[in-house]
């Protein structure tokens, strides 16, 4: 077991023993349900949004995310990591986040787990995905 702990950078190991944002938004605008059948890796996230108006326009800002991740502690890592890193954000800007972002922020990812990062992407697509749907927003 600590051969695998030991392929974890610090921020890995700290997003894996204290995740953030982890629950459920009962009345979210965005909800994503994403799941990797391979490995057994399951996220659910949830948006709330906030429109702001900027140069006249209103622009949409994720107010809050929450996250619910079944899986290993690379995948509970990405998901706590990803929310962190969307927060606050706008929706252009949030959807534009890279899984290569994810895994850097955490110091790196072992090869095997890069899958986790993409979870956490597709999670956060997903539910600016299904809030544009909801929305009628294209």
């Amino acid at each position: 077991m600590s051969d695998i702990l030991q392929q974890y950078s610090k921020e890995v190991m700290e997003h894996f023993t204290h995740p953030r944002n982890i629950g459920e938004i009962k009345d979210a605008d965005g909800v994503a349900t994403v799941g990797n059948p391979r490995c057994g890796d399951v996220m659910k996230l949830f948006i709330k949004v906030r429109s702001k108006k900027e140069n006249g326009k209103n622009v949409d800002y994720i107010e809050d995310v929450k996250v619910q991740t079944l899986g290993c502690g690379a995948a509970i890592a990405a998901s706590s990591m990803a929310t962190e890193m969307i927060k606050g954000k706008s929706l252009d800007k949030a959807e534009n986040l890279t899984n290569e972002v994810v895994a850097k922020a955490l110091g790196g990812l072992p090869p095997q787990k890069i899958h986790c990062s993409v979870l956490a992407r597709q999670g956060i697509q997903q539910a600016i995905e299904d809030y544009r749907n909801k929305k009628k927003i294209k």
